[in-house]
């Protein structure tokens, strides 16, 4: 891996860089040169960003932990990567019942990942790279050690702490049942009943994760003007836009009634529910939080960029996220979902064009994230094919192959931390290692997220794969297999033919092919399990789904390709791009 201080003139207070190979420039002649016309246009519309999950990124403390220094010590190696910002996992004050996404002070660092003047420098670092710096935003609910839930449970019932969240009175003759009948998606009731000084019958709160997570009552306008000022607090440091956690929440229905599903999200392990999910008084909120992010930009003129975590339904649905006064972007989960199916894939990018591209926003594309099975193995276990498993070779070379594809679309792109190495889903972790407060409060594995969380491996043949050093150093936070060695950065840096040499040379190719990012898409004709299309002037796209090879869809070697693709050829499972005019319609 090549990892250096990402500091440029200040090495007084940079973090430590671990024993890692090679340097990495931080000069300003390291930094890529802007597209033609970048300074006019707007960054986000065909940015690729980084999803670091701080947590497991780069410990640079020794307790087993990643933390923002360690962040800081990796943009070299993000910027030589080629995205053009970072999207950082929630550091906030946090019990951790949810690993950050139950946030007891929203304007501070938690100590385990350092402090705001360490925040400070990385933001300033990043800056100096040329890489733009989302935060994670937890709207939709708090922790239970917030310090207004704290007021909630000591002021009592009818309190003005308890509007700030969803009180109600039990049913049944002593107030024994909870409110309504919805079920939590990370499984349970959706209400926990509290016990009151002096009071037989508790009231309950409602939390669709889990009950260190009440929700929040954005009905109450003192929510909503807190969060405008916690926007100002993380804006006012410098930061290029937020990610928005369950956007698609924060209204419940006015009268809380019961569901006709009430497990749907349980089941799911989604928002299904549509009385606590996709209120329209939920767009009121991103048209004020676009207002504010335009107010920034008009005293500077950089864009901050508002983009959500909208799971719903349709992309016809998500489309109404996206309009041109409320959030700029919006996850495409449709893709991420989409089974190994060529059919499937143009469905549900078509959809995407026609309903998001529409609204003046551009398609936001993601593969993998923090909640999901990682494509390498996602892919290998398509109950579509018989063919199961890593050692097939099938999930690796589709994983390939797809993230080529995802970097071809016009739009958008989100990657996540070890997708560029390959990374397959940690499946086999021990009962007594997992985190998530799914595995806890089901007893199930299923849909468990702790297995695509696993600490980076950056160097070694042993854990912890360079994630942590020192001589007292903890073990990471979560355990590492043995099999990471394959995946570790240094190795991967070393292999041209590895995952990261393939995100590197399509990023290249991203930036400096004007067919490419933001623009058009055409379809061009192309046998049944094969995905084809043109963006711009004669760049070709094609994705073979099937096993079996099939002519290519345009003559000669390929710009870049998935895997092996000789001439005139290509391969099952692989994707290929090509510079030329076709002839196909």
């Amino acid at each position: 891996m090549l990892i250096a201080t990402a500091g440029n003139g200040s090495s007084a207070d940079s973090a430590p860089s671990p024993s890692l190979p090679g340097p990495a420039s931080t000069t300003p002649s390291a930094v890529l040169a802007p597209r033609s016309g970048e300074a006019a246009r707007h960054w986000w519309r065909d940015a690729v960003i980084y999803q670091v999950y701080v947590r497991s990124f780069l410990d640079t403390t020794g307790d087993g932990i990643g933390d923002l220094a360690g962040v800081r010590t990796g943009l070299p190696y993000l910027k030589k990567l080629g995205v053009d910002g970072i999207w950082l996992s929630p550091f906030y004050p946090s019990p951790q019942h949810d690993h950050g996404y139950d946030v007891a002070d929203y304007r501070d660092v938690d100590p385990v990942y350092g402090d705001l003047a360490e925040f400070d420098r990385l933001v300033a670092d990043a800056h100096r790279l040329g890489l733009k710096v989302l935060l994670d935003i937890v709207p939709n609910h708090c922790s239970s050690e917030h310090p207004w839930f704290r007021a909630a449970l000591k002021d009592g019932p009818g309190s003005p702490a308890r509007s700030l969240f969803h009180f109600a009175d039990g049913r049944g003759p002593d107030g024994e049942l909870p409110p309504n009948n919805w079920r939590a998606m990370f499984g349970g009731p959706a209400w926990s009943r509290v016990e009151e000084d002096g009071a037989a019958a508790g009231q309950w709160y409602l939390h669709m994760f889990t009950p260190e997570q009440p929700d929040l009552n954005w009905r109450n306008p003192a929510v909503a003007a807190d969060f405008e000022n916690v926007l100002r607090f993380w804006l006012d440091r410098g930061v290029d836009g937020f990610r928005i956690d369950v956007a698609a929440g924060l209204f419940k229905h006015p009268e809380l009634p019961d569901s006709p599903d009430p497990a749907a999200d349980e089941r799911t392990r989604d928002s299904v529910n549509p009385l606590a999910w996709n209120q329209p008084e939920v767009h009121g909120v991103w048209r004020e939080w676009r207002a504010l992010c335009e107010e920034y930009t008009a005293r500077d003129g950089r864009d901050r960029l508002l983009v959500g975590e909208v799971s719903v339904r349709t992309p016809a649905e998500q489309a109404a996220y996206v309009r041109p006064d409320e959030l700029h972007q919006a996850f495409f989960f449709h893709l991420l979902t989409a089974r190994w199916d060529v059919a499937t894939f143009r469905r549900v990018i078509s959809e995407a064009l026609t309903d998001i591209a529409d609204t003046g926003s551009t398609v936001t594309w993601v593969l993998n994230n923090h909640d999901q099975v990682r494509t390498v193995t996602r892919y290998a276990t398509d109950p579509g094919h018989t063919t199961e498993g890593l050692g097939s070779g099938l999930g690796p070379a589709r994983a390939r192959a797809a993230a080529l594809l995802m970097l071809a679309l016009p739009g958008a792109a989100y990657v996540y931390q070890g997708e560029e190495l390959g990374l397959p889903e940690v499946v086999d972790l021990p009962d007594e290692a997992l985190t998530d407060p799914i595995f806890h409060r089901t007893g199930s594995r299923e849909h468990i997220r702790d297995g695509c969380r696993v600490p980076l491996p950056w160097s070694g043949l042993a854990s912890p794969f360079g994630f942590t050093s020192g001589t007292d150093a903890a073990r990471p936070w979560l355990p590492q297999p043995d099999w990471f060695a394959e995946h570790a950065t240094d190795r991967a840096l070393a292999d041209t033919r590895s995952f990261w040499h393939l995100y590197r040379e399509g990023l290249q190719l991203r930036r400096s092919l004007p067919q490419l990012g933001e623009g058009t898409l055409r379809w061009l004709d192309s046998p049944p399990q094969v995905l084809a299309f043109v963006r711009g002037d004669g760049l070709v796209c094609a994705v073979n789904f099937g096993t079996e090879p099939v002519a290519a869809p345009a003559p000669g070697l390929p710009l870049l390709a998935s895997g092996d693709c000789p001439a005139g050829t290509l391969p099952g499972s692989t994707a290929a791009w090509w510079m030329h005019a076709p002839d196909a319609r």
